[in-house]
């Protein structure tokens, strides 16, 4: 999907409910960044962000043809792949050898999933549809 696609308008209230994903989204990076859990740890199993996907699920149908459509696929993408990063940083961290890189793999995903939430916000901002 390009900005050049004509694409059907989006509800109102759709583009309010993709505002609020990507606020929960953030909360949980917050949650994150201010506490003792790591940011992609916080992200994926942090009640902010699993409501957010759920949301995501729910009303992905509705976003479709829209320009919103992108928006929900990057939004869960963005899930499923911290959740992947979380788990091979968790399995690497329990091997001694594997801890130095089990926290970079931590550090680079959480700033990974900051990047895809703010990137993806202030295309919304735009009205722009994400490049997945």
């Amino acid at each position: 999907m390009t900005d050049n696609t004509p694409v059907t308008a989006p509800a109102p209230g759709l583009v309010t409910v993709t505002h609020l994903v990507y606020a929960l989204h953030a909360l949980s990076l917050m949650i994150g960044i201010t506490t003792a859990a790591t940011i992609v740890g916080a992200f994926v199993f942090g009640v902010p962000s699993i409501i957010a996907v759920v949301i995501n699920y729910i009303k992905r149908g509705e976003a479709r043809g829209t320009f919103l459509e992108s928006h929900f696929r990057w939004q869960i993408r963005t899930f499923w792949f911290g959740l992947l990063c979380n788990l091979i940083g968790g399995f690497l961290f329990v091997t001694f050898i594997g801890i130095p890189l089990a926290i970079v793999v931590f550090v680079a995903a959480g700033l990974w999933v900051i990047y895809r939430i703010a990137r993806g916000w202030l295309r919304l901002i735009d009205h722009k549809p994400m490049y997945v």
